[in-house]
């Protein structure tokens, strides 16, 4: 197996988990996500904020034991100038993200033309340097699962094959990137339960992990008394959008609440409200 490993780490619940499971099988692990102008640009502040969390726990490890992982190197990648070329309702100055379930026909406003393309040649460029660099095989870490969406083309089998072939007819010592796929028998909700198991082999808070994750493409702030009564504005997932209902339907599966705050147009709410709407949208999606 590899020694290395790069992870395209989005901030939410699959990539987060997926960089878990890299720093349980290899000896180096480099994180890189992306901006490209998206309107949940939260994200990128939870991926940040778990990559902290996580260096200050290895960090912490290795003053008292050796430690479970190593330290994460990680990079934010402006793309933003793309923003306004982009056509897609996930951007700044698109339309309006649409609610509801996945399957929903609606939900191809939320595709990002050839977003995995840009991810993908970006860090198959840095998986060959560290390959070359160290003289020893490197993977890139994937998050496809079974449960990846057909109305997003570039989540298919057939663009994978083609892209990876592309990458391999356009460089010298290709041969030396792999791919790490843990995932492509489940979905979301086995990917939660390996998140779950993760924690508890690399001696992390599993709320402390998922609090700095973001699956909603419709997050808001909303004005929060701080310790100090000021004002302060703070992120909150929405629960509506079909990313976050898919999210909260894993979490009623594990059996536990998610630790992510939620909030809608009236402002924050309990878990309960998220779990009630979520279970009436998929018992809506059966019948």
């Amino acid at each position: 197996m590899a020694k290395h490993c790069v992870v395209s780490l989005s901030g939410g619940m699959d990539s987060s988990t997926l960089l878990l499971r890299a720093l349980k099988e290899y000896d180096t692990v480099t994180a890189l996500s992306f901006n490209y102008g998206q309107k949940h640009v939260v994200e990128l502040e939870r991926a940040q904020s778990l990559v902290d969390y996580l260096n200050k726990e290895q960090d912490y490890q290795l003053s008292y034991i050796e430690p479970k992982f190593s330290n994460i190197k990680y990079r934010q990648i402006k793309l933003d100038g793309l923003v306004d070329l982009l056509n897609s309702a996930l951007v700044e100055g698109g339309d309006e993200v649409p609610e509801g379930h996945y399957e929903e026909d609606n939900m191809k406003a939320t595709v990002v033309p050839n977003r995995n393309k840009i991810f993908a040649s970006i860090t198959q460029a840095v998986a060959l340097s560290v390959a070359n660099s160290t003289g020893e095989k490197t993977d890139i870490a994937l998050g496809i699962h079974a449960g990846d969406h057909a109305i997003y083309p570039d989540c298919r089998q057939e663009f994978r094959d083609a892209d990876d072939a592309a990458f391999r007819i356009g460089n010298w010592d290709a041969d030396q990137v792999g791919y790490f796929t843990p995932y492509l028998e489940g979905d979301k909700f086995d990917i939660l339960k390996d998140g779950e198991v993760l924690c508890e082999e690399l001696g992390l808070e599993f709320n402390e992990v998922y609090a700095r994750t973001n699956t909603s493409y419709k997050p808001m702030t909303h004005m929060i008394m701080d310790d100090e009564a000021r004002l302060i504005p703070v992120w909150f997932s929405d629960y509506k959008s079909a990313s976050s209902v898919e999210r909260i339907e894993a979490f009623l599966k594990l059996g536990r609440p998610d630790p992510v705050a939620y909030a809608d147009e009236t402002g924050p709410v309990e878990w309960e409200v998220a779990k009630t709407h979520v279970e009436n949208v998929l018992a809506s999606h059966v019948g």
